[in-house]
């Protein structure tokens, strides 16, 4: 696998709906964080913030199960194929992606 880490030792993973294809978040792995997504099928981060993995869902039970990493063509970004359970967002909205930017519009909530 040639995956190129950046020199924080991270790699953005871009989070989609195995069914509808719609982005429900942006995430960043380290390599202990893709090697637990790729053998437990389930999403696991690094973050940035707290400086720690962390088990999407673990607490809220809101979980990504996995189908299918892919890496692009530089292979310093990832798409993950995931099957959400509940919302994906820490504010209760499906997608963390629910608001629009440019001419002053505001995209409603996706549904929960």
């Amino acid at each position: 696998m040639d995956v190129k880490f950046d020199d924080k030792g991270l790699i953005p993973a871009i989070i989609q709906d195995a069914q509808t294809l719609d982005v429900l978040m942006v995430g960043y792995m380290n390599e202990e964080s893709l090697r637990l997504t790729l053998s437990s099928g389930q999403a696991w981060f690094w973050s940035r913030s707290r400086r720690e993995l962390w088990h999407k869902g673990a607490t809220s039970g809101n979980f990504l199960n996995v189908l299918e990493v892919r890496l692009d063509c530089d292979g310093d970004a990832l798409v993950v194929l995931a099957n959400p359970v509940g919302p994906t967002c820490h504010t209760g909205a499906r997608s963390c992606f629910f608001r629009g930017l440019g001419q002053g519009l505001e995209a409603e909530p996706l549904s929960k």
